[in-house]
């Protein structure tokens, strides 16, 4: 190639510019440290040579890849596509890349805390949900860039999440206040990946049973998974083949209990006249269906995930201990009510009704 087509380089607009190439890339990555005088020089010199920025050529410079990784164990669900729908714009707009690690399965987790690709391709590491074992914490420990942990509280290091605690508290004593003493809970497995979440909930569940003096019953924690149909309605069978079955179900996720209200009804019992549900997030399918729930923002999450690692990148003496704690909001709908007048011996249809 010769001279005449030989692209245009930060060196070139460097020469052009009067400046150091370090002080070209400063400029178009939009950092605030370049006066104004030297930025209208900059730019004019890159418009007069149509340069176009290169990412690789900008990290050889600053040692700073403008990308942001995030580490998921899922892209299919609600709540991890809420995140990253208000983290990339955010992002774009700060002028920096999103990269997703997607890990689902056991292979690709040894993999990842193996060969740690982040190290190399991103200046901070986003991690949704995993539920880490402390040696995984390690790794990330010494990957050398800002770690933030979201929906999910890490000790000593920067954290984005709700407090679940209260949320679950909150569902189960909208349901206690409504006259329910047999409140079942169900917990999630395999399809969310949010081990953290599940723990919290099933605590705060317990938490407001104990608060209203009602013993801890394990026969109603009944763990279910999104990805068993046929394990949902088992699930729901076990509770209702109880001596003392549950007036009223608290699902850990709103998609969980929407499944199990489609079970319930195929059995003809009636939500909530028979037993009431309850579920978390305020997922879409929420509102459509009437579902009461606890409210979660997991756009608001991802959000501030964004500007905390941005905050971490630009000063990382910084926010490394800092805890960004989210509310959750109880949403009262169609699928809780009062549990139905206890059965007495002898009383008619027409007098229970």
């Amino acid at each position: 190639m010769s001279s005449a087509q030989r692209l245009p380089t930060m060196a070139d607009v460097a020469e052009r510019a009067g400046v150091s190439p370090s002080t070209v890339s400063r400029t178009l990555r939009g950092l605030p440290t370049v006066s104004p005088e030297v930025r209208a020089r900059v730019e004019k010199a890159a418009r007069e040579l149509n340069f176009a920025v290169s990412r690789q050529a900008a990290s050889l410079v600053t040692g700073k890849t403008g990308v942001v990784a995030v580490l998921v164990p899922t892209l299919n669900s609600w709540f991890m596509g809420s995140a990253l729908s208000s983290l990339g714009p955010l992002l774009r707009a700060a002028g920096m890349e999103l990269t997703v690690y997607v890990i689902s399965d056991m292979s690709e987790r040894t993999a990842f805390f193996e060969h740690l690709p982040a190290r190399r391709n991103a200046d901070a590491l986003a991690v949704f949900g995993f539920d880490l074992t402390d040696e995984e914490t390690v790794r990330l420990d010494d990957l050398g860039m800002p770690v933030i942990y979201v929906s999910q509280h890490a000790e000593g290091r920067p954290s984005v999440y709700v407090d679940d605690v209260d949320g679950a508290c909150k569902a189960t004593r909208h349901l206690l206040n409504l006259g329910h003493r047999r409140i079942a809970f169900a917990p999630t497995v395999g399809a969310s990946g949010f081990c953290f979440s599940s723990r919290e909930r099933l605590l705060g569940y317990r938490q407001a049973l104990t608060e209203a003096g009602i013993p801890i019953d394990d026969d109603l924690v009944v763990t279910m998974s999104l990805e068993d149909r046929r394990g949902i309605t088992q699930g729901v069978g076990k509770l209702l083949s109880l001596r003392e079955p549950p007036t009223a179900i608290f699902a850990e996720m709103d998609e969980l209990a929407i499944a199990i209200i489609h079970s319930l009804r195929k059995a003809r019992i009636q939500v909530p006249e028979r037993i009431s549900v309850i579920g978390f997030d305020d997922h879409q399918v929420a509102e459509w269906t009437d579902l009461s729930t606890v409210a979660q923002s997991p756009s608001d999450m991802g959000r501030l995930a964004g500007e905390l690692a941005l905050q971490l990148i630009q000063d990382s003496d910084t926010g490394h201990t800092r805890h960004i704690v989210l509310p959750t909001h109880l949403i009262p709908r169609g699928t809780t009510a009062p549990p139905p007048v206890p059965r007495r011996e002898g009383d008619s249809e027409d007098e229970r009704a």
